[in-house]
C-alpha cells in the first residue's frame, strides 16, 4: 500500500473499532485488504473475500436484473431513490461466524460484527431484508443517508445510468470515465473493463 492509504487504513480501522463495526481477531481465517477510489475522490477499504467466496454455500436467493430494473424504471415519470447509510453494516453477521470475515492488515488482524462487502452472499442477504423492511425503516430502525436520497424527481441517477420520461441514457459522467480510461495494465484491470463492457451489452 502506499503511504497515503496505510493513514487513511490506520484511520478507518480507528473508526471501525470505536463504532463497533469490527474487533481484534485471532482467527484461522485472514482476507487482504486494499483501496478503491470513490467518485468523490475518498477511499473505499475493500476486503478481498475471494478465497472464502469459493467454499460459501451460495445463497441463490433471486435478486433483481440490472434490465429488469431499467423496464420498470422507463414506465414511470417520478421516481423516488432511498440510501441506506453504510447499508450492509446494518445487518448483523451471524453470531459464531463473525471469525470468518476476518481482514489482515499492517496493523493487526480485525473481524466484522457486520456484513462486509465482499463476502458472496451479502447482496442476496441484504435483498432479503430490503423487501421485508423498506416500508418499515423507523420500525426497523434504519438510518436513510438524506443527502443521497431523491424525492418525487421527473430525472433520476440508477446504476450508472439516467432515466427521464421512458428513456435510459449513460450517464454523462460515466461516458467520461471510459473515455479517459487508461489501457488496462494487469487482469484486475481487464476485469474490470469486462464487467463495464457486459453491463453496456445487457442495456
Amino acid at each position: 500500500m502506499s503511504q497515503p492509504e496505510l493513514v487513511e487504513l490506520r484511520k478507518q480501522l480507528k473508526e471501525m473499532l470505536e463504532s463497533g463495526i469490527i474487533k481484534p481477531a485471532k482467527s484461522p481465517y485472514g482476507a487482504p485488504v486494499l483501496f478503491q477510489k470513490k467518485a468523490d475522490g475518498s477511499l473505499r477499504m475493500c476486503c478481498d473475500y475471494r478465497a472464502l467466496n469459493k467454499i460459501t454455500v451460495k445463497n441463490k436467493y433471486p435478486i433483481p436484473l440490472v434490465a429488469d430494473c431499467f423496464d420498470r424504471l422507463s414506465r414511470a415519470k417520478y421516481f423516488t431513490k432511498i440510501d441506506l447509510r453504510s447499508g450492509y453494516w446494518q445487518v448483523r453477521i451471524k453470531e459464531g461466524d463473525e471469525a470468518k470475515t476476518t481482514v489482515v492488515t499492517r496493523y493487526g488482524a480485525f473481524e466484522f460484527l457486520v456484513m462486509p462487502f465482499g463476502l458472496t452472499n451479502a447482496p442476496a442477504t441484504f435483498s432479503t431484508m430490503m423487501n421485508q423492511v423498506l416500508t418499515r425503516l423507523r420500525e426497523h430502525e434504519l438510518y436513510a443517508k438524506v443527502s443521497k436520497c431523491s424525492f418525487a424527481q421527473e430525472t433520476i441517477s440508477f446504476l450508472g445510468h439516467i432515466v427521464e420520461r421512458g428513456r435510459i441514457r449513460m450517464d454523462p459522467k460515466k461516458v467520461q470515465a471510459i473515455e479517459e480510461w487508461r489501457p488496462p495494465s494487469d487482469v484486475h484491470d481487464c476485469a474490470h473493463f469486462s464487467g463495464w463492457r457486459i453491463t453496456i451489452d445487457v442495456l
